[in-house]
């Protein structure tokens, strides 16, 4: 086992943990909002009121008469400035490589994130349909138009980055940090999963259906993610299947309350959460199935295996 080891490679003081935490999270929110700050900038010479429109609802950035292919450019940004902070500062500061939080050794997966992503996408589509054909009248077709095209594109190009610097953060770098604190591996699993949860705190989708019917469906994406994480010993299939759900999202389908706005080809007219979370439980469980039988993992066994400290060679 590489992955949650190397925790014990280079400086780890608790101290470094935050420094690099709040780094990523000023200059997200400050250089990675600059597009959208300029946007708004911009549009505020026409509209006097823009501002007291986004503070009344900060989710709305429809106010700025963006093209919501280019909203959704914005809007991931500052994913990308995050994880360029990221790889700048974890060798300086942790003095580990990249290749490190990703899974301890110094060659990625290409083959595991690719094809847990061709996994998860399939299972989508197949859920997606069957749903779509149980309850069509809760779906309408959205956008057949030639602006689909230019969807896929700024998806399938800017989406990867949004959810390996999640992944990167959570089932990374966060997990090898609480590798630190306890000997078995289900812990950090546990911890980041809810951290990964609470994330998504401020989504509309808590706004619209409330904190506690949201924060189950967020923390079970966070435990599916985490366990594959541990099973596989690094986070490449964690990234693939969190690539393939958002990039299914932003192109397939869209409601009113997503935290992804984009002009997908379906709309979904009313949402269910726990029905949601039944389905993603359901979908979790296959999925898992499936990725261990096609990369051979022993079980879930491995949960309750010791973290060892690699030994001290003199």
């Amino acid at each position: 086992m590489n992955h949650l080891e190397s925790a014990f490679r280079g400086r780890n003081h608790i101290w470094r943990y935050i420094i690099m935490l709040a780094a990523v999270l000023i200059v997200s929110n400050t250089l990675g909002a600059l597009p959208l700050i300029i946007a708004a900038l911009l549009k505020s010479g026409s509209n006097p009121g823009l501002f007291t429109e986004l503070a009344a609802n900060p989710n709305n950035y429809s106010v700025l008469g963006l093209d919501s292919n280019m909203l959704l450019a914005v809007m991931l940004f500052p994913f990308i400035a995050g994880l360029v902070t990221f790889i700048l500062l974890v060798k300086p500061l942790n003095e580990r490589s990249i290749k490190d939080t990703i899974n301890g050794t110094t060659k990625l997966r290409w083959d595991r994130f690719f094809m847990s992503a061709f996994v998860w996408a399939a299972l989508a589509a197949i859920y997606f349909f069957v749903y779509m054909g149980v309850d069509p009248a809760n779906f309408r077709l959205n956008n057949a138009s030639t602006s689909l095209a230019a969807l896929i594109a700024v998806s399938v190009l800017l989406v990867p980055f949004q959810a390996a610097f999640e992944e990167i953060i959570f089932r990374g770098y966060l997990m090898q940090g609480f590798a630190r604190l306890f000997a078995h591996r289900w812990f950090p699993l546990l911890m980041t999963s809810v951290l990964f949860g609470l994330m998504h705190a401020f989504n509309p989708e808590v706004k619209e259906f409330g904190f506690f019917t949201m924060m189950p469906q967020y923390i079970l994406f966070g435990l599916i993610f985490g366990l594959i994480t541990v099973l596989d010993d690094g986070i490449e299939a964690a990234m693939g299947a969190h690539t393939a759900n958002n990039i299914f999202l932003c192109i397939m389908v869209t409601n009113r309350a997503s935290a992804l706005q984009t002009d997908a080809l379906y709309e979904q007219i009313g949402i269910y959460p726990w029905t949601e979370f039944a389905a993603l439980l359901a979908t979790g469980v296959i999925f898992v199935f499936i990725l261990s039988r096609l990369f051979g993992w022993k079980g879930l066994s491995a949960l309750t295996e010791k973290i060892e400290k690699p030994p001290v060679h003199s």
